[in-house]
């Protein structure tokens, strides 16, 4: 099995970063209804999932965060 390896992010890009837990007791597709309502509606993506011992599941989503220059 090979390791994923992350590519850095780009020079300049800055992200913000949201940590999310859903309980075991919330089905696939719950989970899955919430965080698209997420991505559509906040811009957010799916950055990493991690799944307990306990079946929690830990998610972790980021965005952009795009700075305003100012022009002359």
């Amino acid at each position: 099995m090979s390791r994923a390896h992350r590519r850095p992010p780009a020079i300049g890009v800055e992200w913000e970063f949201d940590k999310v837990s859903f309980s075991r007791d919330f089905s696939r597709n719950v989970v899955t209804r919430a965080l698209v309502e997420r991505a559509e509606h906040g811009g957010w993506e799916l950055d990493r999932v991690r799944i307990t011992a306990d079946g929690t599941r830990r998610v972790v989503l980021r965005r952009k965060i795009i700075r305003a220059v100012r022009t002359a």
